[in-house]
């Protein structure tokens, strides 16, 4: 039998449940970057109303609560599947900006509101700034209108493999 990757190369945590980004700013919740290589921020949002563009910021932090947080501004690529309606079939797009902590209307053609999404944001461990150990995602609110997204973590080359019912919580 071969060896799963949950485990032995990923873990698999919450950024956010799936919400209303126009109800409230998502504040993203913490993931320790401690074990493991980097992580891969998976946001995956449905169509909304044009105007309503999210904005998502990565921030570093030294503590799974409180403690010190910053910004981190290593974003200078991201990837991306975008369509009205994603069909499995779009190919990834490398989207490419001056270094950031944040990203603006993903794709920048002024329409991400109304396209369903996926993005994917890569963070090396050794990106973080010394002292800090965490790092979350977060979105602004878009507005008014309805639109519905999620953010998933994936925690990927973990120093040591296990059963995926003895991994650590990572939050």
């Amino acid at each position: 039998m071969a060896m799963e990757a949950l485990g032995r190369l990923v873990d698999v945590c919450i950024g956010a449940a799936p919400v209303d980004l126009s109800a409230a700013a998502v504040t993203g919740k913490r993931v320790a970057l401690k074990g493991c290589g980097g992580l891969t921020i998976v946001v995956f949002k449905g169509a909304g109303t044009a105007a309503d563009d999210p904005t998502f910021t990565l921030q570093q932090h030294t503590a799974a609560s409180a403690g010190t947080s910053s910004s981190l501004p290593i974003i200078d690529h991201y990837y991306l599947k975008d369509a009205a309606t994603l069909a499995g079939t779009e190919a990834w797009t490398k989207v490419t900006q001056t270094a950031a902590a944040t990203i603006v209307d993903p794709g920048g053609v002024g329409t991400s509101a109304e396209h369903q999404q996926i993005l994917a944001i890569e963070v090396d461990a050794a990106q973080l700034s010394d002292g800090y150990t965490h790092v979350s995602l977060n979105c602004a609110d878009v507005g008014t209108n309805a639109q519905l997204g999620a953010i998933l973590y994936l925690r990927r080359d973990l120093f040591v493999a296990r059963a995926p019912q003895a991994l650590a919580a990572s939050l």
